[in-house]
């Protein structure tokens, strides 16, 4: 592990990153490195204790989420969302990607559980982002780590059933929205609060005792400051009593939980154990489990560059996981049986991730095998 130390320290040297963690488990091996400070002004030390934004790598938690009440058969993968979506009962679709949102024909068939999770239902982003049909979703879908932009749910709902879908539901793989409509779908189908039912059914059972929506004052000295690059440098865009310091009104299921690498960790060998105490072993399977076509794919290469999709998270193989935009990534292989993590509190504006990162990952494969 080494390697993964100097990794880590080169970055934070030369100024990339403030600080990171990092974890690599397979069985009851876990090795963990540490860099840094949890802020630019290097006052505390990053510890492996250190609570990250840990943006879309909320996208397995939130599925995983869905896939519980799957699990209790309240919900059903072929169930129309609008049973519990009545807004979104009557969407229309764009006559072609390119069509202006008021060219539309109307959906061939509703919108269901299943094209929810696998990111299919027709709202989200492409690899284009210049269609007219993208450009009115952005004030709706706009930057997950700006949680305090987002109404409530439900206004939010409401808003999203005025744009127009891209593609028709199951005829295309695209990004982010879906994942928020699965905390919507949750909430409302379990009759709670996303935040209230992830405590019970996911971070109570497998003991992410640090995971949630917000960040109470007890814990913020553990909180890292979030930033941006800029041309003159990294600029903190959320301090630890920012955003994060009270619950938000639309906890967004695409992106809006904290966490430390051992609470994702927590979650990572959950699936590769199989899904208990959380999930059944097909849940397991369906999430871990490539779901897109090559047409999706083509779709969507901008954010997959070449992987698939499953449910949550991309799927190369054996290995499931996903990439935050406040610099995070949580990865497992199922065929090592190994979790891989790093947290860092940089973001990046574009869904190609920076070189830092690839190192991580080809570092970690090399550990792994």
């Amino acid at each position: 592990m080494t390697e993964l130390r100097e990794l880590l320290a080169r970055y934070v040297g030369d100024g990339s990153l403030p600080g990171a963690v990092a974890v690599v488990a397979r069985g009851a091996e876990v090795e963990v490195a540490v860099a840094g400070s949890v802020a630019l002004d290097g006052t505390a030390p990053m510890t492996r204790e250190s609570i990250f934004r840990i943006a879309s790598v909320t996208k397995p938690i939130t599925a995983a989420g869905l896939l519980v009440l799957v699990d209790d058969g309240v919900v059903g993968l072929d169930d129309p969302i609008s049973r519990w979506l009545p807004e979104l009962a009557e969407p229309v679709v764009v006559r072609t990607p390119a069509s202006p949102v008021d060219d539309v024909v109307p959906v061939n068939r509703p919108i269901t559980v299943f094209d929810v999770l696998t990111g299919q239902a027709g709202w989200g982003f492409a690899s284009d982002f210049g269609s007219p049909a993208v450009r009115a979703l952005f004030p709706v879908q706009q930057d997950g780590r700006e949680v305090r932009r987002f109404p409530p749910a439900d206004e939010w709902v409401a808003a999203l059933a005025t744009v127009p879908l891209l593609y028709q539901p199951g005829e295309s793989w695209l990004y982010d929205t879906c994942s928020a409509i699965q905390g919507v779908l949750v909430a409302r189908a379990a009759g709670t609060s996303l935040p209230d039912f992830l405590t019970e059914r996911v971070f109570t059972p497998l003991g992410m005792t640090d995971s949630g929506f917000s960040v109470p004052a007890a814990k913020r000295d553990r909180f890292t400051g979030f930033y941006k690059k800029t041309p003159a440098g990294l600029t903190l865009a959320d301090a630890q009593d920012g955003q994060w310091a009270t619950e938000p009104a639309f906890p967004l299921g695409s992106g809006g939980l904290v966490g430390t690498v051992d609470d994702w960790l927590a979650f990572g060998r959950m699936l590769l154990a199989g899904g208990a105490p959380v999930l059944s072993r097909a849940a397991v399977r369906l999430m871990t489990t490539d779901h897109t076509t090559p047409a999706h794919r083509e779709i969507g290469a901008l954010f997959l560059e070449g992987d698939g999709w499953g449910m949550g998270g991309s799927v190369n193989g054996t290995r499931y996981g996903w990439v935050g935009g406040t610099g995070t990534s949580a990865h497992v292989d199922f065929a090592t049986g190994t979790a891989a993590i790093l947290f860092t509190q940089v973001g990046e504006d574009s869904p190609v991730a920076p070189e830092w990162m690839r190192e991580f990952w080809h570092l970690t494969r090399d550990l792994a095998n």
